[in-house]
């Protein structure tokens, strides 16, 4: 019984810890968005979501090669083992870093000439500096988070968005236009603050071996690279249609689409949140408890991220004219029908996001591979033949039926697995609510009219 209250307990707290965190964050990227949208042209900003994309896909390459590496690995690891594995990480990470930097130049004309959009050249070059710099700071949340501390993430995250939100918004402010080239400039000095302060969080934890340990690189290399695979796989799929509207349709089609999204990552913070804490976790517990507790935290942790995201997407539903109204304005009309479509498709995200994260930490890492890799293929051919038939809804429609696809299949690889039951999921969900109540809020309630009455 106490066992199931400190579950409890713990996904009440970390969830919640965790969603306000994760909500911090995407919050001031939001707002950024928000006047971002107003101070560009709807060619500027469409070209700017689709650069953005691009450049993400990269980033995802080496993270995805690294990060789930690095925390499964650190997380168990003996104090003696513990410094080859980080010297090991950052090796395998100024290789990749390096690699990306020479793809980057080598693509910038091509693109250029492709969204036919020659300023984008420049802009591309400058942001070698920020995969520099984003590289060490992603090494030292990883390290961070493989001992189970997330501190350092919130503040690096809050720090990272704060800089670029300021920044537009002050431009907003005394109506300043900003280039492209000058935002890739605020990235870089928000970048270089934030691995600066992500190095005190860590700095206890950061010890470094002398030598090259071929051994720890080819683990970190064998676990990642079905990682990787799937890292790069997934961000194809999600960013595959904003790459294909901007080439069949033009940059200001991708842009519509991009504030569709952008406010459907509002309704992802849950996901994002829970899946952080869920990986350390469950890499531990497949070693102490077996596949029942792994079965248990996939069911609870999409059961939570439900309970959270269900209410948002109806209110959305309700508003999606005012919403997208108030966030966006009126340069963008067609984001409304598209966003009614991102949301049906939305609530699926967490039972495919979970998947990935358990199936990866219990080593089914090269499964996951293979599951994304079918849904991205198939989500790129769907998206080319619906966008060419019917124009830019052809792309909400291929990803709301590729997801439907991919959650069909992956659970039933989980129920193979795991024997994980979708509908404990539901009941998870339908729970959380009192738990929340009980357990958290009525406590805080209790212990606020005690200090009140003292007072």
């Amino acid at each position: 019984m106490e066992e199931v209250e400190n579950k409890s307990s713990y996904w009440l707290k970390s969830g919640i810890l965790n969603v306000l965190q994760n909500m911090s964050g995407v919050l001031f990227g939001f707002g950024g968005f928000f006047f971002l949208v107003r101070l560009l042209s709807a060619k500027e900003f469409g070209l700017w979501s689709v650069f953005i994309a691009t450049t993400t896909i990269f980033n995802v390459f080496r993270d995805g090669l690294l990060r789930s590496a690095i925390v499964k690995f650190l997380s168990g690891a003996s104090d003696e083992d513990k410094p080859k594995i980080i010297t090991s990480a950052f090796t395998i990470d100024g290789i990749l870093t390096a690699g990306m930097i020479i793809l980057n130049l080598s693509i910038a004309h091509p693109l250029a000439n492709y969204w036919n959009s020659p300023e984008i050249v420049e802009v591309f070059y400058l942001y070698n500096i920020v995969y520099v710099l984003s590289g060490v700071l992603t090494q030292f949340n990883c390290i961070e988070q493989a001992n189970l501390r997330f501190d350092g993430i919130f503040v690096t995250n809050t720090i990272n968005q704060s800089i670029f939100f300021a920044v537009v918004f002050i431009c907003f402010i005394f109506n300043i236009h900003i280039s492209l080239f000058q935002l890739v400039i605020t990235q870089i000095v928000g970048n270089f603050i934030c691995s600066i302060v992500a190095y005190f969080y860590v700095r206890k934890y950061l010890v470094f071996a002398r030598g090259y340990f071929k051994e720890w690189i080819n683990k970190l290399f064998n676990y990642g690279k079905y990682a990787f695979g799937t890292s790069v796989s997934s961000i194809l799929s999600n960013t595959i249609d904003q790459q294909m509207l901007a080439g069949i349709i033009s940059p200001i089609a991708s842009g519509a689409f991009n504030i569709a999204v952008r406010i459907i990552n509002l309704n992802d913070i849950p996901s994002n949140a829970i899946a952080t804490i869920v990986f350390p976790q469950s890499a531990k517990r497949m070693e102490t408890e077996g596949k029942t507790a792994i079965k248990y935290l996939y069911e609870k942790s999409v059961g939570t991220i439900l309970a959270i995201l269900i209410p948002s997407i109806i209110f959305t539903l309700i508003f999606t004219d005012l919403i997208v109204y108030l966030i966006a304005g009126e340069k963008h009309p067609d984001t409304v029908p598209l966003l009614r479509v991102a949301l049906l498709y939305s609530l699926f995200i967490p039972f495919g996001r979970q998947f990935g994260t358990i199936l990866d930490s219990i080593g089914k890492t090269k499964t996951t591979f293979y599951m994304v890799l079918f849904t991205a293929s198939f989500n790129l051919i769907l998206n080319y033949y619906m966008i060419t038939k019917i124009g830019i809804m052809g792309a909400a429609y291929a990803t709301l039926i590729s997801n439907i696809v991919g959650f069909v299949i992956s659970q039933y690889i989980l129920k193979k697995e795991l024997s994980v039951n979708v509908f404990n999921t539901f009941i998870y969900a339908y729970h959380f609510y009192p738990e929340f109540y009980f357990k958290f809020l009525k406590p805080k309630l209790i212990e606020y009219k005690i200090i009140k009455e003292k007072l």
